[in-house]
């Protein structure tokens, strides 16, 4: 079985490929890969394999932002550190999810699992069978998965808590295990998400995942300047001290957000 691992963390990557090796002796790991980028230019220019394993967060951005960019025609089972349940939108229409750190007994139930499924569509095409998701459906699955966008967020600040509603937040940023949301009138809030939890709870219309950092809503752009190696440097207001870059990879789609 050749098995692709797209996997940002050294760790995480050889973990998985100790474990799927313990499984089968007939587990071939074809390439691990750790970016949006490099998935989809292996995945351009390469014989599909029989499986992908695939975290959702990497080190240029979001893995379904590879779904875009390049048919995938192969069943994958995705991994994440954070059980949403938007996640339950597109567990029962790919093959699986697993949850960090994977354990070996749900690692060999995912594998069986795909091995049930192999017999019932081709591996090289989505045609045999249709409500198999591939490419853009599978990532408008995840990411609209329920479509009941945030209207608000309750901050808890000292002793008190009010609402946020949406339409007055400018930003949200990431620091170290901490994400703020930073409203258009310079206010700062630590909120209890994560920025993978906000770019599913968002509507994708107003609000835009800039990199691994920052999520913003369109108000806030104040400036896009391009960059070294193709990339894009975005400016928001109120004004942050973090140098705010757009992967070459996204830079399309952040056109088309602010053209939309």
């Amino acid at each position: 079985m050749k098995i692709l691992l797209v996997e940002d963390e050294p760790f995480a990557q050889q973990e998985l490929k100790r474990m799927l090796l313990k499984l089968n002796e007939d587990i071939q790991i074809i390439a691990i890969l750790d970016s949006v980028e490099e998935s989809i230019d292996y995945l351009s220019n390469n014989q599909p394999p029989e499986l992908i394993f695939m975290d959702i967060e990497l080190s240029d951005g979001s893995s379904f932002e590879i779904f875009t960019k390049v048919k995938v025609t192969t069943p994958v089972i995705f991994t994440t550190a954070y059980n949403e349940h938007a996640l339950r939108a597109f567990k029962v229409n790919a093959i699986d999810y697993l949850l960090k750190p994977i354990e070996e007994e749900a690692l060999l139930k995912a594998v069986h699992k795909f091995k049930e499924f192999k017999q019932e569509f081709s591996l090289n095409s989505s045609e045999a069978n249709p409500d198999f998701p591939t490419g853009d459906k599978l990532a408008e699955l995840f990411k609209i998965a329920n479509t009941n966008f945030k209207s608000r967020f309750l901050i808890t600040s000292a002793d008190k808590m009010k609402y946020v509603d949406v339409e007055e937040v400018a930003y949200f940023f990431a620091q170290d295990s901490t994400v703020f949301l930073v409203t258009k009138e310079k206010k700062q809030f630590i909120i209890n998400y994560n920025l993978e939890q906000l770019e599913l709870s968002l509507n994708p219309k107003f609000f835009f995942r800039l990199n691994r950092k920052f999520i913003c809503n369109i108000t806030a752009v104040a400036d896009v300047q391009r960059h070294f190696n193709s990339r894009l440097k975005v400016s928001l207001t109120p004004s942050v001290t973090d140098e705010i870059l757009v992967s070459r990879v996204k830079v399309p789609e952040l056109l088309s957000w602010l053209d939309s």
